[in-house]
């Protein structure tokens, strides 16, 4: 399903038009993405959860040299998604 796709259905199910619907769904995934960047878990009940994970930097290998390298922290998103969406 593309954005277009969603806020064509969203735009269905609420009777917002698909600019109202569209200025929703913007709207929701920047309040998720502000909420990421400050480092905040988002639930969602019955739906999502989603968190930032720092992973610490650990020592790697170039698998064509052999050569060890570092490879340095950073952070991954982790979501889980819920199993009541599959039915």
């Amino acid at each position: 399903m593309t954005k277009a796709d969603f806020i064509e259905k969203f735009a269905e199910k609420t009777g917002f038009t698909k600019k109202d619907a569209a200025a929703a769904v913007d709207a929701y995934h920047e309040v998720i993405a502000d909420a990421m960047k400050a480092g905040d878990k988002v639930v969602i009940p019955g739906v999502l959860k989603v968190e930032v994970k720092e992973m610490a930097a650990r020592t790697g290998r170039n698998p064509q040299t052999g050569e060890e390298m570092q490879i340095p922290a950073k952070k991954a998103i982790k979501a889980k998604f819920s199993d009541k969406l599959l039915g």
